[in-house]
């Protein structure tokens, strides 16, 4: 028999370690969004880590601006960024605050509120298909920017949590390049995910994006 996942909340200790420690360690954790329509669930399933000064694929390789000021706030808090005009991405902060480390949540498993999460992603050909994909997973679970420096392990009350969830045995855990990365920050190997499932989504390499004539 399968145990149950764990619903114990991971506390601020977790996220308080170096970003290349807590990202791989992140995935079979359960991300939970307390949505106006209903409690979303998600198993991640894929990551990406940022180091922030050491990291020139970081938002915050250049120093704090105001988009990305709460990476160098406390561990545990979430980042949302809005990219190309369109979409949001979901980050959760780590390291002690300064040192502007984050992890991407790439991709997950919904297993609660699917319900609610077909309703805002109706191109998905099916449940796999609903949080496969960095922008794919805030749209699912209605992440927009007014969560950027919501508190994740606030004891009671946040409307995001990540728990204990099932992690994933190290001989299950792959990494690889990050996925539309540019320059010197496309080389590192800092894409954890787990092995065969579903839900991850296919790597791509960084594309320059032409302008419009």
């Amino acid at each position: 028999m399968i145990a149950a996942p764990d619903r114990t909340p991971l506390t601020r200790k977790f996220f308080d370690r170096p970003v290349l420690d807590v990202a791989p360690d992140l995935l079979g954790r359960t991300l939970v969004h307390l949505t106006d329509d209903g409690p979303i669930e998600l198993r991640l399933t894929e990551v990406e880590a940022y180091d922030g000064a050491n990291d020139p694929g970081s938002h915050a390789y250049r120093g704090q601006t105001a988009r990305n000021s709460v990476m160098f706030g406390p561990p545990g808090h979430v980042y949302v960024y809005f990219t190309y005009g369109m979409w949001h991405c979901m980050n959760l902060v780590c390291g002690p605050a300064g040192t502007a480390g984050g992890v991407l949540l790439r991709a997950g498993e919904i297993t609660e509120g699917a319900e609610f999460a077909r309703k805002r992603r109706l191109s998905a050909r099916n449940d796999k298909e609903l949080a496969k994909g960095p922008a794919r997973l805030a749209t699912a679970l209605g992440v927009d920017r007014a969560l950027d420096g919501t508190d994740a392990c606030a004891p009671a009350g946040s409307p995001v949590s990540v728990l204990h969830g099932t992690p994933v045995s190290a001989d299950q855990v792959r990494s690889g390049p990050r996925t539309g990365v540019a320059g010197d920050g496309g080389v590192h190997p800092w894409r954890f995910w787990i092995a065969d499932d579903p839900t991850v989504s296919p790597y791509r390499a960084h594309t320059p994006r032409r302008r419009r004539t």
